[in-house]
């Protein structure tokens, strides 16, 4: 059975749906905005196993798009502390009660949006630190810990491509394979911790032709919208809702 939901909350779903596929074709910013969503909508531990299974339709339809512009090598190189990372997210998620889990969540949202902020404002302010292998894992640890908790280590990624200076159409290749594999690999783990099952597997079915819509009509509005005001804007409605789940009001 789908979830009981109310016309206004389907609505929300569907904008969060749609969200995700534009957050998948360049629109970074959204890639809190859609957690966000369905953070209010199911509650901020839940959400992330409903949410998984459709980032991983997202990540299908742009590896389609971008797969000849992976780099490989910085791959191999994140792919193993992010790993870690979802396995020290897993053993958390765990242990935390549901009052616990929300403000944390509320907590990481919002600092990665205040990152995402001062990478709009100085693009090349993470061009000065260390590429070497320490950098790369404390990202990738980063990286990791974020996704599995909330699915929002966009912005972590974000920042750590644009320190090693990866050309544009080499970062979203690589950025769409990293999130694939990854997201892959967390499935079992929200599996293990109840949070996928058939009612949100079939709720997925439901939402995932949106997720395509909105990735092709992303890749279109992308040459014709300025994506730093889009973000911008749509980081103010994160923020917002990042102090909700932190109690600010």
């Amino acid at each position: 059975m789908l979830p009981h939901l109310s016309p206004a909350h389907w609505a929300l779903a569907v904008v969060g749906a749609l969200s995700m596929g534009f957050s998948k074709a360049g629109f970074a910013g959204l890639s809190l905005f859609h957690v966000m969503i369905f953070a209010l909508l199911f509650g901020a531990r839940d959400s992330t196993g409903i949410v998984l299974p459709m980032l991983i339709v997202g990540d299908i339809c742009a590896i389609l798009t971008y797969r000849r512009q992976a780099r490989w090598d910085y791959l191999r190189r994140m792919l193993p502390p992010a790993c870690v990372g979802i396995l020290v997210g897993a053993v958390l998620m765990g242990r935390l009660s549901d009052a616990q889990y929300k403000p944390l969540i509320g907590w990481i949202i919002l600092s990665l949006a205040v990152l995402q902020v001062i990478r709009m404002i100085k693009p090349d302010l993470f061009g000065n630190v260390p590429h070497g292998q320490a950098f790369a894992w404390t990202m990738g640890l980063l990286a990791g810990g974020t996704t599995m908790l909330a699915n929002a280590a966009s912005p972590v990624m974000t920042i750590y491509f644009l320190a090693v200076l990866l050309p544009k159409f080499e970062f979203v290749g690589t950025s769409s394979w990293f999130f694939f594999i990854i997201n892959v690999f967390k499935v079992p783990f929200s599996a293990w911790l109840g949070l996928i099952d058939g009612t949100t597997i079939l709720f997925n079915l439901v939402l995932s032709p949106l997720i395509v819509a909105g990735f092709f009509a992303g890749g279109w509005l992308m040459r014709r919208v300025p994506q730093q005001l889009f973000d911008g804007v749509l980081l103010v409605f994160v923020a917002v809702a990042a102090l909700r789940l932190i109690g600010a009001f």
